[in-house]
C-alpha cells in the first residue's frame, strides 16, 4: 500500500517511503482480529479512568490546588483503592445503559464526548450517594469532581485518537464499507450527496446502475455508471461488495424483491430506500393521530425564519471581517499595482440565487487579457463539467499566484455579502456559460445563495469534480443549519491558511 507522493525530486522513491512509514501501523490493525476491538477498548477505557483517579488524588492531596487538605483529614492512596476498583464497575454499567459503546457510523466525535460525561456523572454521583451511607467522613468531596473532570477529559481525548487513527486508515480500505447503488433518480442522487457530504460514515460508492440508456452510462463525478438493473449480478460478482442500497420507485417492487434475494444469496447486506415523494428526513414533518404517522412536507430549510436568521449571521460576520481586511485590503491592492499594469478590482457577472445575475468583486490576480487567452487554453483545462481549472494558468500574475494560493483575492467578496448578492456559506457562483450547460439535477443548487465559502471547498476544493461539488451544494441546501454554517467557517480557516486544493 503506497501513499500519495510527495514534492521530491523522484515521486516512485517518496511513495515508497511514505508507505514503509505507515505500513507498520496499517499491518497492526490489519491483524488484530476484529472481535477484539471492544474488549481493547473497555481495557483502555478502564486503564484511562484508573489514571484519572491516581491523578485526581494527587491534585488533591499532593498539588492541593484551591483549597488545602487540613492534615487531619490527610489519607493514604491506599485507604482509595477500594473505591477506585468501585468506580470502573460502577462506571462501565453507567456507559453501558447511556450508550457510549453502543456504535454507530458517523457517531461524532462531540456526541461521544457528552455521552461520556453524561455516563460519568451519573456514575460519580451515584458512588458519592455510597460513600455518604458507608464511610460518610473519609473521602474528600473535591476528589468526586476532579475525578469526573479527568475521566471525561482522558476518555474524550481517547475517542478524538480513535475518529483520527479511523478516518487515516479509510484511505487505505480499512473500516470502509463498499457500495453498489441501484438506481441514479433523484433518490439516487440524494443518497450520493450524503455519502459525499459525510465522509465519516466510512462509506464508499463503488458505482450504480440504472434502466435509463443515459443514467446509467454516465458517471456521477468519481461514481462510476455500471449499466441497467440487469447488470447487477455480474457487478455482486466481479466486485467485493459489503452493501447494496436500492433507490428504485415504488412501482419497481418486483425488481426490488429479486434484487434483495440476489443480495441474500450472495451474503451481503441490501438496504432500500423508499421512494416517497422523493423527500429528504428535512423535507418531510411527521405528525400523529392516534399512532398512525401523518407525513407532510415542509419548505427547504433556508426558508423563513431561517432565511432571516442566515442573512443576520452573513451581515454580522462580513461586517467584522470588513474591518479586520482592510489594512491586509491596502497591502493587496498596493502590491497588485506595483506588479502589473489594470484595475485592481475585477468586476465579473455571475450567476446567484434563483438564477438572479449579479457582478461580483474581486482582486485582479491575472493579467488584463485573460478573458481572451482562456480560449487557447480551453484543452488544458483540468476540471470537469462546465468548470474552467488550471494548476499552473500562465495568466495569473505574480501578486495573483499568491491572492489565489490562499483565496485572498475574494475578500472583496465581502462587499457582496453585505449587499446581499452572496452569503458567507452556500454554493460558488458560476458564470452565465458555465450554468447554461448545467444538466436539470444541477439547477436545484440555484434554490439558495452562493457563497464566500462553502462545503465544497472544505471538502476538497478544486480536486473535487464538478458532479460532486454539486451533490455537496444541494446537500447542503437541504441541511442547512445556523451550526453547519459555523462548522463550515471553521474549518475553511486551516484548508485556507494551508492552501489545500487552491489554484
Amino acid at each position: 500500500m503506497n501513499g500519495k507522493s510527495m514534492a521530491t525530486a523522484n515521486p516512485l522513491e517518496s511513495k515508497v517511503a511514505q508507505g514503509e512509514r505507515r505500513n507498520w501501523f496499517v499491518e497492526l490493525v490489519q491483524r488484530v482480529p476484529s472481535s477484539w476491538w471492544r474488549h481493547l477498548l473497555v481495557a483502555s477505557d478502564a486503564l484511562l479512568i484508573l489514571v484519572a483517579f491516581a491523578l485526581a488524588y494527587w491534585i488533591r492531596y499532593r498539588l492541593q490546588w484551591f483549597r488545602a487538605v487540613d492534615p487531619v483529614y490527610q489519607t493514604d492512596f491506599r485507604t482509595y483503592l477500594p473505591f477506585a476498583v468501585a468506580l470502573v464497575l460502577v462506571l462501565f454499567v453507567s456507559f453501558h445503559f447511556s450508550g457510549v459503546y453502543r456504535h454507530r457510523n458517523g457517531r461524532a466525535w462531540l456526541e461521544e464526548l457528552y455521552a461520556i460525561a453524561s455516563a460519568t456523572t451519573i456514575g460519580i454521583v451515584a458512588l458519592i450517594l455510597l460513600s455518604l451511607i458507608f464511610r460518610p467522613l473519609l473521602y474528600s468531596r473535591l476528589i468526586f469532581l476532579y475525578t469526573a473532570i479527568l475521566i471525561t477529559m482522558l476518555l474524550g481525548l481517547s475517542r478524538l485518537v480513535i475518529h483520527l487513527a479511523r478516518g487515516y486508515l479509510q484511505h487505505f480500505g480499512i473500516g470502509v464499507e463498499r457500495i453498489i447503488l441501484v438506481g441514479a433518480g433523484d433518490v439516487g442522487r440524494m443518497v450520493m450527496r450524503n455519502i459525499v457530504a459525510q465522509p465519516q460514515l466510512g462509506y464508499r460508492l463503488i458505482g450504480f446502475l440504472d434502466d435509463n440508456p443515459v443514467k446509467g452510462s454516465t458517471d456521477i463525478g468519481r461514481f462510476k455508471a455500471l449499466g441497467p438493473v440487469d447488470n447487477f449480478p455480474q457487478v455482486l460478482g466481479s466486485q467485493a461488495v459489503d452493501r447494496v442500497i436500492i433507490c428504485l420507485p415504488w412501482q419497481s417492487h418486483r425488481t426490488v424483491a429479486r434484487l434483495i434475494n440476489e443480495c441474500q444469496q450472495a451474503g451481503v447486506k441490501a438496504q432500500v430506500v423508499p421512494d416517497l415523494f422523493q423527500l429528504t428526513k428535512n423535507q418531510m414533518e411527521v405528525e400523529e393521530l392516534n399512532g398512525i404517522p401523518l407525513i407532510s412536507t415542509r419548505e427547504i430549510s433556508i426558508a423563513g425564519w431561517n432565511l432571516f436568521l442566515k442573512r443576520l449571521f452573513d451581515v454580522i460576520v462580513a461586517s467584522f471581517l470588513s474591518v479586520v481586511a482592510l489594512p491586509v485590503g491596502g497591502i493587496i491592492a498596493l502590491a497588485i499595482r506595483l506588479d502589473s499594469p489594470g484595475p485592481i478590482i475585477y468586476a465579473q457577472t455571475r450567476i446567484g440565487r434563483n438564477g438572479k445575475p449579479f457582478t461580483v468583486y474581486k482582486f485582479r490576480s491575472m493579467v488584463m487579457d485573460a478573458e481572451e487567452r482562456r480560449r487557447e487554453l480551453v484543452s488544458l483545462n483540468e476540471s470537469t463539467g462546465p468548470l474552467f481549472k488550471m494548476r499552473d494558468d500562465p495568466r495569473r500574475t505574480r501578486v495573483g499566484r499568491f491572492l489565489r494560493r490562499f483565496s485572498l483575492d475574494e475578500l472583496p467578496q465581502l462587499y457582496n455579502v453585505l449587499r446581499g448578492d452572496m452569503s458567507m456559506v452556500g454554493p460558488r457562483p458560476n458564470l452565465p456559460e458555465e450554468v447554461a450547460q448545467y444538466e436539470e439535477w444541477h439547477r436545484k443548487r440555484l434554490s439558495v445563495s452562493p457563497g464566500l465559502t462553502g462545503l465544497w471547498q472544505v471538502s476538497g476544493r478544486s480536486d473535487l469534480t464538478f458532479d460532486e461539488m454539486v451533490l455537496l451544494d444541494i446537500y447542503y441546501a437541504e441541511n442547512w443549519s445556523l451550526t453547519m454554517d459555523l462548522s463550515i467557517l471553521l474549518r475553511t480557516v486551516p484548508k485556507v491558511l494551508m492552501g489545500n486544493g487552491a489554484y
